[in-house]
């Protein structure tokens, strides 16, 4: 199986690393792609390197964190393939596994403690997709996908 992926920014920091320890202690591999300390750095350098990944399927799941989530968010769901969701509760990360999904978690770490971190993470990794309807409609976004490449 191979490893999910996680990045932050210098904001997201303290949770990553938090986060990789919690799921190694869950024996789930994880491949951190940085930051690695608190020094100041730009969050849609991690953001771009996650979702990349992601879009060309070398690796199947990650998680973003950074302030607030939502730069994260917006960096990361402009990739083909790629359904980021920003998630606070434990319930948001269940629906967009079995309605979306979604294939990167993105966490606000201004807005999660490391608990329900652990929570969200843990529900969200063990969510599968619901299909039928939503199967339908994630069809219909990869097509919209396709539509705006091919106008570029």
């Amino acid at each position: 199986m191979k490893p999910i992926l996680i990045a932050s920014d210098h904001a997201g920091f303290g949770l990553k690393e938090w986060l990789k320890d919690y799921l190694k202690h869950k024996r789930i591999k994880v491949k951190d792609l940085g930051t690695y300390s608190t020094e100041s750095c730009d969050y849609p350098e991690f953001a771009y390197n996650l979702a990349k990944l992601i879009s060309e399927k070398k690796y199947k799941q990650g998680v973003l964190i950074c302030k607030s989530g939502i730069g994260n968010s917006i960096v990361a769901n402009r990739f083909p393939g790629v359904r980021a969701a920003l998630c606070y509760k434990v319930q948001t990360a269940e629906l967009s596994r079995l309605h979306n999904d979604s294939n990167v978690l993105v966490l606000g770490s201004g807005f999660v403690t490391k608990k329900n971190a652990g929570k969200i993470v843990d529900v969200w990794l063990s969510t599968g997709f619901e299909g039928g309807r939503h199967k339908r409609r994630l069809n219909k976004i990869t097509e919209i996908e396709k539509l705006i490449r091919s106008k570029k």
